[in-house]
Order: structure tokens, then sequence, then C-alpha cells
């Protein structure tokens, strides 16, 4: 039986390899969507939150699809990272030949994409914050391709299936998530609650 890292040692671990400020935020806006949802569905939530900040922390030293996620697991691995969490990262990777199968890897996937898409609409209000954001623009944005072209709305759209969730209602549920981290995330801006 492998222990579960602390949130605190994965976060220690990302700003090691990661120096990118958007790329950390990244991690955070993901991590919110997946404690969300571990909460929502009595999941261990530390085990969630680990998952979500490590994801991506190898992008940095290894930025293509050769290399990420593959090639970080081992070092997650001699960091004491459980089997369990190594697997879900390597399955948020569609090209990485590891299926989704578990509840926690299902997640991963279906949140990823989705808060980078709802970080960059933040971004493009007035207001520059998430509190400005509402579910029927982002269906409406996610049409536009031109818009955070980098973002596959196919993810978008299939990782909500396969977690078995509505997309409208993932969408609104990774907002709240978003909303109640929104100072950490830097996606406040200048909302102010009236």
């Amino acid at each position: 039986m492998q222990t579960l890292i602390s949130r605190e040692t994965a976060w220690q671990i990302l700003c090691e390899f990661v120096q990118s400020d958007s790329l950390r935020t990244h991690a955070l806006s993901v991590e919110a969507c997946m404690a969300f949802y571990a909460k929502q569905l009595g999941e261990d939530e530390e085990k969630w939150r680990v998952t979500a900040l490590l994801h991506d922390f190898d992008w940095e030293i290894h930025p293509d699809l050769d290399r990420h996620p593959h090639l970080g697991e081992p070092i997650l691995k001699e960091r004491g990272v459980s089997d369990e969490i190594r697997r879900a990262i390597l399955s948020h990777a569609d090209y990485s030949g590891v299926p989704r199968e578990s509840t926690l890897e299902k997640a991963l996937y279906a949140c990823d994409e989705l808060s980078g898409f709802l970080t960059a609409m933040a971004y493009v209000r007035p207001t520059k914050s998430i509190f400005e954001v509402e579910t029927s623009s982002v269906k409406k944005k996610m049409k536009d391709k031109a818009f955070a072209r980098n973002v596959n709305r196919d993810d978008i759209r299939n990782g909500a299936a396969d977690f078995g969730i509505d997309l409208d209602t993932h969408i609104s549920n990774c907002i709240t998530a978003m909303r109640g981290e929104a100072d950490a995330l830097g996606l406040r801006g200048t909302w102010e609650n009236t």
C-alpha cells in the first residue's frame, strides 16, 4: 500500500519543475474543479488535489506529446507518488494509450481542458473575472474556433460525457469551483460583488 503524498508536497514538486505562472495557475484551476467533484462524490479530496496539481508538472521539461506525460511518470514514482495518481496522470492524455477507467481518471480528463477554457473566458471579460463567466457564454464561445484555439473542444465535450455528467452542469460546476478559488487563481479581476 502506497502512502499518499500531501497536497503541500505536490505543490512543491510542481513549483520545482514549473516556472510559468500560467501553468501553475492552470494546475490550481484544475485542482479547484477536482476538489469540487471530490467533495460532491465523497472521494478522497487530498488525492484528487494532488492528482490535479501534478498532471502537467513535466510540461516545461517535456513540452511535446512524444514525451509528456510519459517521461514525467518515472520522476513522480521516484518522489513517492502512488501508482493510482500516476496512472490517472498518464490517462489524461488521449495519446498515452492508458484508458480512463476510474472516477479519478475521468474527472481529471473532464476538468483539464475545461478549466483552461474558463480561465481564457475570464481573461476576456471586461472585469477579467470568473464571476462574469456564465455557462451560456461558455457554450457560445466554444463554437468560436479562433478563441482559445489550443483548447480542444472535443476533449471538453467527451470529458463530460465520459465522466457521466451533462455538459452544461459540468461547466456550471467548474465555474462555481473556480469562483471559490478566484483570488488564488487571479481570476477575481475587478469584479465587485454588489
